[in-house]
């Protein structure tokens, strides 16, 4: 592997990457990532071209509309003749861009790997929809999804990215807390928990890419407006007992690298089984950017592990 695993333990020993630099196998594409994606200026831009190139869903995908208005990309496993497993996946960018056909590749995988249906869902956005409109879009479309007749209630999990990531792990404890749900996962890939980040100048380093400090400022702003950070930050949570199982990874040049380590600790210290992957001089959404490289296949191989696992796929 060339991962670094706390559990299980890796196959063979990672490459050697000293202090300092790329993951061998992300080095050349690391020199053209921009640092950072969106910003208040770029946001107007972005976000229509974004979502403007996933707006259809490709073939044999369904794109369902909730009660809510909130719609819904359907992945359904081939040949299932009974109940199975399921996952939520949830979308990152920052809060403020995104949409599930940027996770296409992926959905794909979970429901092939796992012989599991997946449903992607389109959540409101930030700053026109602040905390906890986002949460709520993700809570109705976990419900529907667990009422499916061909979902086992008992075996869907729920996973995401960056944002996505930390709004998987709001809705583990917002599942936890109206005691009406009960995932038998939480998958939070780099994800977005702690807004105290954004003000910490010492998290700065040349080698983050795609989301630094600046764009972190404007994520955390967008979203919260004028919530209350304690109840809404993951992070921020006292509480962390009773949430399902966790696999939590990031790289070593993430801006979430801290926090996300942090966070599995207080998992791990609340009683709740988590597993760390850490991939050393990975970037930010290194596995979206250059998914065919082996460090971001050995690191979605490790996601679908843990599912199996939990999901008894």
């Amino acid at each position: 592997m060339t991962t670094g695993r706390t559990s299980p333990e890796p196959h063979h020993a990672p490459p050697p990457i000293r202090d300092g630099e790329f993951h061998p196998d992300l080095r050349r594409i690391a020199r053209i990532v921009p640092r950072r994606l969106v910003s208040p200026r770029t946001l107007p831009v972005v976000r229509p071209v974004t979502r403007r190139l996933w707006r259809r869903p490709p073939g044999g995908v369904e794109e369902v509309t909730l009660p809510s208005g909130i719609a819904v990309r359907l992945y359904r496993p081939a040949g299932q003749r009974a109940p199975g497993p399921a996952v939520l996946w949830i979308h990152g960018g920052g809060y403020v861009i995104g949409h599930p056909g940027m996770d296409h590749r992926v959905c794909v995988g979970l429901t092939r790997r796992l012989g599991a249906t997946v449903a992607a869902v389109d959540y409101r956005l930030a700053p026109e929809h602040p905390y906890p409109a986002p949460l709520e879009d993700c809570y109705a479309a976990l419900r529907w999804l667990a009422g499916l007749p061909a979902v086992d209630p008992s075996r869907v999990a729920i996973a995401g990215a960056s944002a996505g990531g930390g709004l998987a792990a709001a809705l583990a404890l917002l599942a936890r807390d109206r005691g009406e749900l009960t995932p038998a996962a939480q998958v939070l890939v780099y994800p977005m928990l702690d807004d105290r980040s954004a003000h910490r100048a010492d998290l700065d380093h040349p080698r983050h890419r795609l989301w630094d400090r600046g764009s972190n400022r404007f994520g955390w702003s967008a979203y919260l407006g004028d919530a209350d950070p304690q109840q809404a930050v993951p992070a921020r949570r006292d509480d962390l007992a009773g949430l399902p199982p966790a696999w939590v990874g990031v790289g070593t040049f993430d801006l979430f690298y801290e926090e996300d380590l942090a966070y599995a600790e207080r998992l791990r210290a609340a009683g709740v089984p988590c597993e760390l992957e850490v991939v050393p001089g990975a970037f930010h959404g290194f596995d979206a950017i250059a998914p065919r490289a082996r460090v971001s296949r050995e690191f979605f191989d490790s996601q679908c592990a843990m599912l199996q696992r939990a999901l008894g796929a």
